[in-house]
Order: structure tokens, then C-alpha cells, then sequence
């Protein structure tokens, strides 16, 4: 058996971040991560971090938090969003101390660029790489304080034991075996759920693994119909066009060559938030003035020397895609799915409702986004809540004793896995799977309505029923079994496709990402309230409203651009 004070599920940046900030408080602290942490999905990040850093007047860490909540359509928590931007320059420093290289200015200052919804330039980046480097930095300092980390172990169940979170179990993919991992805390930071659908920005290791292993241990996933759909990803293969390249001047064209944005979003245009601009693009490509199914990002007016400085990693990517040259033509580009809004439910210090038990970053719901989050804002989190979810554990375990192994936890896992082994016949993981992106990218995309929200929650319970029933694992293996582990990977993503697809079509009203053709206006008499989602083996989830939306300095007023 592995015992640890605190272990952090997921290397990423709010993994890696959590995992640093306990080590420095004097916690025994271990990562358990499916990947080495430097092949986390967080170096995808590419256009910035947000934070008021004091360089402009205009600007404050009470304006980040307006922008932050109104770029929310009012759903997120505003004590959340308030203690998430007021860290925020903190958080820079800090990281710029331990050695983070950040794009500058002439006189030296962090350079910063605008981004969509923000009042003012305060999106701090380096070039159009900026989560790979932060990922770099957060892995030095894991070096510098000797974090263990277990690599290539995939977690399976969370442990909880007289209530309270005792650790995890995890399938060590090198040798085939489940290993309890006990703790007095655990933090999830697993990242997103983006590979629910067909076409993403996600990595492949983005399948909700701790939405799905909450869920299942009886913590409510919160918000789940928020996805946001980015504006601009490549049509080939669904990879990000950073929002950078709109903060440093790119115009977004249609098949008449207009810059279509200001008729949407009058005073922003292309840099209004992205469940706008989203929009915008997929209602110019549904009425005929799309280019192949896509609109054009234009960069050709910036310049060889700015965009090679600058975005010089997504010149490469379309290229290596589309064969374009963003120095010389436009690059087509579509909306897809980029971010999950809604996760693991839990307070503003990543507190679940399981004492020792936390979630920081994608995996998590602290609803500092609400309906729809602001470009630069997702990296902040990762970096603040991934610090302040190790503070509050590492105060936690002071006051907790030793805790006791869940070998019942074990023994359930391992019961599960044989039975998934000892199966002869039955439905392959990658069929199920296909079968859930086809609907989730059919019923559950941009513009949504009450016909393919039930379709695709009854398809999705089939997917459900059938993956209970004969989920096949062909692969007999211990060593490396990759049929298994994504086969234990597409069951925690059909859960929270399912929570996303039912909580969408019981919000009858249209909220950030959240947008039914039925319902067309906001609701906020109704539907100023967040949801929650109860997991239930039988079907879809038990959805209850009892949360409410933390409304403090700004009331809920309509929202434009």
C-alpha cells in the first residue's frame, strides 16, 4: 500500500500547482498521473493568464472580476470570481520568481494582450505558448522539492471511509495491478471532458476521469450543460487557433470577405466573448456565407515579423494541417468544443462535499465561470485554485489522524476490472464511444432545442445501459493495456455526457454557451440558480436547483458587447 499526507490526482497546471503549494506548506504530497505531467493537456494552453497587474489605470482586480462575471452571463459565484482575480497578480509574481518567461515589453514590464470580454489588456503570455511554459516551470519546482510522482498509474475510485476521503485506487498500467493509494486529502485536477464529442480541442486524455470517479462516490457534478465552444479551431482536425491571434489584430472574415463580427457584437467585434462569437460564426456558416462549412481567420495584415514574434506555434499548426500559410492567406476555421464550465462541485477554496476530499482546475466546478468563461481565465484558475485547494488540505490534515485504508474500495476495483477482463463477447469501447460523440456532436453543439436534447439524453442512456451490460475489453494483458484504461475512461465520459445532456434540457432558457432555439432569452426569474447533477445507475441524473447563484457588487443586467 501507498500512503501519502495529500495526493493530487492529475499533472497538470492545477495539479502540479497544488502539488508545489503543499510541499511548500510541509505536506508528505504525491501526484498520480495517467502521463508524465510535462504531456499534460495544460501545454495545449496557448494565448495567456489573466490578471490586473497594475500597468494600466483602466485597469483593476475589481474590473477583471465585472469582466469575469459578466462574461459568466451572470451564473458564476461572485465570492469566487472576486477571490480568483484578486490572487491573480499574486500568482504571477510567484510565478515569475520561480522562473516562468513571459513575453515583454520594451521597458520590461510582463507584456499584455487583449483578450475577448475583457475591459482592458491583461492577458499575460509568452508568445502563443504560454501553458507549455508555465507547465515547465511548475515541473521544475515539483524537481526542486522531490514530489513523488506515480506515472502511468490511472486512477479508478476515489476511497471514502466514515465519511470522510481516504485516498484513491489506481490501475498501474505497467504491471497490471490496482494499488490502494491512501491520503488524508485528495485533489483532483484531471482536466476537461472535451473528448465527449467527435471533434475537439482537447487532447486524448481529456475523458472527464474525475468527473466521472466523483460521480460515481456520490459528489453532484455542477453546471454540466456549460461547454464552451471555442471560435477558432482548425476544421481538419479540431486543434486551437489561440484566441491570441484576435487579441493581437486578426479579423474573422466570411465568404464575402466582411468582417462579419460587428454586426453581432457592435463595440468588440471579434474580441466579444466566445459564446458570442461562436455564434456569430455558426450562424453566418448555417445561412450559406460560410467558406466549406468554416469562416476564414484572417492574420495576413500583422506581418511576417509579428506573427512569427508572436504566434508563431499556430503559423506551424495550420500549416502542418491545411497546408496555408497564415502570412499569406486566411486559415479556415469553425467552432469546437474546447472547455467544460461545469464539473466537480465544490466551494472557493475547491472544498467537495466529502471532508478531504478537493478538485481545482477543469475537473472542477467552483463556478468562477459560470455559462461562459473568458479566454485567459481558465490557466488563472488552474494556478489559483490548484494553490488554494493544497492550503485548505494542508490545514485539513493537522486536524485529522490517521485514516483508515479502504480495502473494501480495492476489492470492489479489482472486482470490477476482472469482470471487465473475464468477458468473452460483447460491445467494444471505441463503438460506444462513436456512439456518444455522434449524438453529443448532433444534439448537444452551438444552437440546441428540446427535440435533440431528449434525443440525445435517450440515446446517451442506451450508451449507458449497453456499456453495463457488454462492455467488451478484448485485451487480456497486464502490461500496458490501453483497451482497458479507455474502456474505464469511455465509462466516466458517457456519465458526464449524460449530466450535460440532461441538465440542457431542463434549463429552458438561453445562458452563455447554453443556447436553445426554443427558449431564446434569458431567464433570470427562473434560472438564476445553478444545477446539480446526482448520479443515478438507472438513467439520467437526479437534477436539483438547490444552489444559488452568489450574487455580491454586480446585479444581473443584460449583457452586450
Amino acid at each position: 500500500m501507498i500512503k501519502h499526507d495529500v495526493v493530487v490526482i492529475g499533472g497538470g497546471l492545477a495539479g502540479m500547482r497544488a502539488a508545489v503549494e503543499a510541499a511548500e506548506g510541509g505536506a508528505d504530497v504525491a501526484i498520480v498521473s495517467k502521463m508524465h505531467p510535462v504531456r499534460s493537456h495544460s501545454g495545449a494552453a496557448q494565448g495567456g493568464i489573466n490578471a490586473a497587474l497594475g500597468n494600466r489605470e483602466d485597469d483593476s482586480p475589481k474590473a477583471h472580476t465585472f469582466d469575469t462575471v459578466k462574461g459568466s452571463d451572470y451564473l458564476g459565484d461572485q465570492d469566487a470570481v472576486a477571490a480568483m482575480c484578486e490572487d491573480a497578480p499574486g500568482q504571477i509574481i510567484w510565478l515569475e520568481h520561480r522562473g516562468c518567461i513571459f513575453s515583454r515589453l520594451p521597458d520590461g514590464r510582463i507584456a499584455q494582450r487583449p483578450f475577448g470580454g475583457a475591459g482592458s489588456p491583461r492577458t499575460c503570455y509568452s508568445a502563443d505558448v504560454t501553458g507549455l511554459v508555465i507547465l515547465h516551470t511548475l515541473w521544475e519546482q515539483l524537481e526542486r522539492f522531490g514530489v513523488k510522482v506515480y506515472e502511468e498509474y490511472f486512477c479508478t475510485a476515489l476511497c471514502v471511509e466514515d465519511g470522510i476521503g481516504t485516498g484513491v485506487v489506481a490501475y498501474n498500467m505497467r504491471n497490471g495491478a490496482l494499488e490502494l493509494i491512501t491520503a488524508k486529502a485528495t485533489i483532483f485536477a484531471t482536466g476537461g471532458a472535451g473528448r465527449m464529442y467527435a471533434k475537439t480541442t482537447n487532447g486524448y486524455a481529456s475523458t472527464a476521469d474525475g468527473f466521472g470517479i466523483a460521480y460515481k462516490a456520490g459528489i453532484p457534478l455542477m453546471d454540466m450543460e456549460f461547454m464552451q465552444f471555442h471560435p477558432t479551431t482548425l476544421k481538419e482536425n479540431g486543434v486551437l487557433m489561440t484566441e491570441g491571434a484576435r487579441g493581437e489584430g486578426a479579423y474573422l472574415l466570411n465568404a464575402l470577405g466582411e468582417r462579419f463580427m460587428f454586426k453581432y457584437a457592435p463595440n468588440k467585434g471579434e474580441l466579444a466573448s466566445r459564446d458570442v462569437v461562436s455564434r456569430a460564426e455558426w450562424t453566418e456558416i448555417l445561412e450559406g456565407r460560410g467558406v466549406d462549412g468554416c469562416v476564414l481567420l484572417d492574420m495576413r495584415h500583422l506581418g511576417r515579423e509579428k506573427i512569427l514574434e508572436r504566434l508563431p506555434q499556430i503559423r506551424e499548426l495550420a500549416l502542418d494541417a491545411t497546408g496555408k500559410d497564415a502570412i499569406n492567406e486566411p486559415i479556415p476555421i469553425l467552432p469546437g468544443a474546447h472547455y467544460t464550465m461545469g464539473g466537480i462541485e465544490t466551494d472557493k477554496w475547491g472544498a467537495t462535499r466529502i471532508p478531504g476530499v478537493y478538485a481545482a482546475g477543469e475537473c472542477a466546478c467552483v463556478s468562477v465561470h459560470g455559462a461562459n468563461r473568458l479566454g485567459g481565465n481558465s490557466l488563472l484558475e488552474t494556478i489559483v485554485f490548484g494553490a488554494r485547494s493544497a492550503k485548505h488540505a494542508v490545514n485539513y490534515i493537522k486536524s485529522v489522524g490517521e485514516v483508515r485504508p479502504s480495502e473494501r474500495t480495492l476489492k470492489a476495483q479489482q472486482e470490477r476490472v476482472s469482470g471487465l477482463l473475464g468477458r468473452t463477447s460483447g460491445t467494444r469501447s471505441p463503438i460506444l464511444r462513436r456512439a456518444m460523440n455522434a449524438t453529443m456532436s448532433e444534439n448537444t453543439f452551438i444552437f440546441r432545442n428540446e427535440a435533440g436534447l431528449r434525443k440525445a439524453v435517450d440515446e446517451l442512456s442506451a450508451v449507458r445501459k449497453e456499456f453495463d451490460a457488454s462492455a467488451y475489453v478484448m485485451d487480456k494483458s497486464t502490461t500496458f493495456n490501453t483497451d482497458l484504461v479507455t474502456t474505464l475512461e469511455t465509462d466516466f465520459l458517457i456519465d458526464a455526457a449524460l449530466a450535460l445532456a440532461a441538465g440542457s434540457l431542463a434549463r429552458t432558457e438561453s445562458r452563455g454557451a447554453q443556447a436553445r432555439t426554443d427558449y431564446p432569452e434569458r431567464d433570470d426569474a427562473n434560472w438564476l440558480k445553478h444545477t446539480l447533477a446526482w448520479r443515478n445507475e438507472q438513467g439520467p441524473p437526479r437534477l436539483d436547483y438547490s444552489r444559488a447563484v452568489t450574487i455580491a457588487d454586480f446585479a444581473p443586467e443584460v449583457r452586450s458587447y
